[in-house]
């Protein structure tokens, strides 16, 4: 219950950020903010301020802001009235704010001195016909690299796998003092307790050491995670696309249950680099160029842009968002109903 609570709070946060820059800006630019809306209708209590009005509603799972004309361009002060490049910063600056927040969040924790365990990575086990197996890796042999990258402890080994599924990698291993370059291809759907590879894996000598970073290392680390997210994010999509490998994504349902076994395994302050995931998918699922979302109604104003101010009607506009959204809440009726039959199953969310 506690949990159900906590990740109600987080995301609300998360969908807020996000409202607050399409509201920041449109300020900016003189577009006039009807409301601004911390949870869905119904409303329960609501005050003005100036022109605008901030309520407080029923349905804690997210929030909105109401902009004058988002697709009627007849109000001087109406969205769909700006110029298109001030269209698109509006329009984008609620993913820039999820960003700027993951960005914030991974920097954080780059700062914060934690410790980790290092030393060798030996190879305790190979599974049966997996990919290890075929590649040749056998039970003693110690991983030094994967890709390149110094391999000091399991977590290291984790992180580069999983970036890498469905594409080949190469681990340098050290075998009787010789080390010798292996590759294989991680798979997307392995066996209940294998993993990608196949392997499993024990650090031998062993050693504790505190780590950290200044701000001006830790905001490069924290930009390149963000970019690894957003890669492992789309090579995922392509598998699917391709029917390689299940769908990558998760609804509500999936999330809150997918949140409990990293919570349940991590502890709770996993919840910190849960919100820093969550706000980087949210920040790109919303600048899809999807019907509805803000990519979609961004993708009009680009072709406006492209055609020297000529604008497609607002009628056939308004027409093609409320398609697309009826669309987008049907996929999230089906991904939410295969999130359940996952729960059914018995399957984990976190594999």
């Amino acid at each position: 219950m506690i949990l159900a609570l906590e990740l109600i709070i987080m995301i609300v946060a998360l969908v807020v950020i996000h409202e607050l820059g399409h509201f920041l800006t449109a300020k900016l630019f003189g577009v006039k903010v009807n409301e601004f809306g911390i949870g869905f209708p119904p409303k329960l209590v609501g005050w003005k301020k100036g022109e605008t009005e901030y309520t407080l509603n029923l349905i804690p799972l997210g929030g909105f802001v109401k902009l004058e004309g988002e697709n009627n361009p007849t109000h001087h002060r109406s969205l769909a009235n700006k110029k298109p490049y001030i269209r698109l910063i509006i329009l984008g600056s609620g993913s820039f704010m999820n960003a700027l927040l993951a960005l914030a969040i991974f920097t954080g924790m780059f700062m914060t001195p934690r410790d980790v365990a290092t030393g060798n990575v030996i190879i305790q086990d190979v599974s049966t016909n997996s990919p290890a197996e075929l590649a040749g890796l056998l039970p003693g042999d110690q991983i030094v690299y994967v890709n390149d990258k110094d391999i000091h402890n399991i977590g290291a080994i984790r992180e580069n796998t999983y970036r890498n599924l469905g594409s080949q990698i190469t681990i340098t291993i050290q075998r009787n003092d010789i080390q010798q370059q292996i590759s294989l291809i991680p798979r997307w759907e392995p066996p209940i307790d294998e993993g990608p590879v196949g392997i499993k894996l024990s650090l031998e000598n062993a050693r504790i050491i505190q780590e950290s970073y200044p701000i001006w290392k830790a905001v490069p680390k924290a930009v390149i995670e963000i970019r690894n997210v957003l890669f492992f994010t789309w090579q995922a999509l392509l598998q699917w696309l391709i029917g390689e490998a299940p769908f990558p994504g998760s609804g509500p349902v999936g999330i809150v249950k997918g949140t409990q076994e990293v919570v349940s395994i991590a502890g709770v302050t996993a919840l910190i680099p849960i919100a820093a995931l969550l706000s980087i998918s949210l920040a790109a699922f919303n600048m899809l160029p999807i019907p509805s979302l803000d990519g979609g109604r961004s993708l009009f104003a680009l072709i406006e842009w492209i055609r020297g101010g000529k604008r497609i009607s607002p009628a056939k506009e308004g027409q093609f968002h409320m398609i697309g959204f009826a669309i987008l809440i049907a996929i999230i009726v089906v991904i939410s109903y295969n999130d359940v039959s996952r729960i059914i199953r018995g399957d984990s969310f976190i594999r």
